[in-house]
């Protein structure tokens, strides 16, 4: 149902690198650049972008939205944790370690910020 997603960037050359090392473990890798924007899919078809980060269209600084946040699967505990650990030493913040929630949970979680403040989240069935 969901096409694609895009979260907005103040520094793409930075977001590019950074989007680069903590999608890798979740099985994404970029697939398209130019000066707008970077696209990530699971294969070298541009055709199936499901991640996009960018400037704004508008010219106007990217913000985070009060209560967004983008969620990508992965296939199992080890990405996820790869893609925390990643996000952090790359300048992300953490948002939420990893582990199951609740804490008797079946889902696994992990929440990162990026550099300009998008929530993004790993999660995988335990």
């Amino acid at each position: 149902m969901i096409g694609y997603v895009m979260v907005g960037s103040s520094n793409l050359s930075r977001s590019a690198g950074f989007y680069g090392a903590i999608l890798a473990p979740l099985g994404l890798m970029e697939v398209e650049r130019t000066e707008d924007y970077v696209g990530y899919a699971e294969n070298l078809d541009q055709s199936e972008i499901e991640f996009y980060v960018t400037l704004p269209f508008n010219q106007e600084p990217a913000t985070s939205g009060n209560g967004s946040m983008v969620a990508i699967k992965a296939k199992s505990k080890k990405a996820v944790d790869a893609f925390h650990e990643t996000a952090v030493k790359n300048g992300g913040l953490d948002a939420g370690a990893p582990g199951p929630r609740p804490e008797d949970g079946e889902i696994y979680y992990a929440y990162i910020r990026d550099c300009d403040g998008n929530k993004i989240c790993a999660y995988c069935d335990r």
